[in-house]
């Protein structure tokens, strides 16, 4: 009989998440789980946008420090932020310390505010792209997951037309597999399973 440990050795995940034990937490727990919480939409917006031109371990390494800096990512706060509290950002070497990046979640803060705003919520603005249901795909390996689809390139349009930055087309689509807006759990990972027989 397979003990408990075997089993979690044994079972079978999307090949990405193997490299780093942080990958294979955030894989097995929150990577395309519905996401409906607004802060944690802005924490997912943040990190998406921080992520662009380097990898998502190098994020997940600087999660903790992030919320710390980043106020737990309540956008209330951010949205406040002055030219101090960015040069405060770009000193601290917990967090990407890319300007740009830290300037457009300042911005973001403000947008992602006036959109919640328009919509009651930024959950309700955001799932309306997929119809308040996630997209069950059927990948059967990680080469198949495109970068883009038509739903991010109109969610990018959208959001740029609203004043977002850092929220193009790749990005856009790296946020709905994180919100949980589309299942891009190859057909074969356990994950993907789980994760289509949830009720929305």
């Amino acid at each position: 009989m397979s003990s408990d440990n075997s089993l979690l050795h044994n079972i079978q995940r999307c090949s990405w998440a193997e490299e780093h034990e942080l990958l294979r937490n955030y894989h097995d727990h929150e990577w395309g789980v519905p996401v409906h919480d607004d802060r944690m939409l802005f924490e997912l917006l943040v990190l998406e946008g921080a992520q662009a031109g380097l990898s998502w371990l190098t994020v997940l390494k600087k999660r903790e420090a992030y919320r710390e800096v980043y106020r737990g990512f309540n956008p209330e706060i951010i949205a406040t932020w002055t030219e101090r509290d960015i040069e405060r950002c770009v000193a601290d070497a917990g967090i990407i310390r890319n300007r740009r990046k830290i300037e457009s979640s300042v911005n973001n803060a403000r947008r992602f505010i006036e959109t919640a705003g328009e919509s009651g919520s930024f959950d309700s603005y955001i799932w309306k792209f997929v119809n308040g249901t996630t997209i069950h795909n059927t990948w059967q390996t990680i080469k198949d997951i495109p970068a883009t689809t038509d739903i991010s390139d109109r969610m990018g349009r959208d959001m740029k037309k609203r004043g977002f930055s850092f929220a193009g087309s790749t990005i856009c689509y790296a946020f709905m597999q994180s919100a949980g807006m589309v299942n891009d759990h190859v057909t074969g990972c356990f994950r993907y399973r789980e994760l289509a027989g949830l009720q929305q």
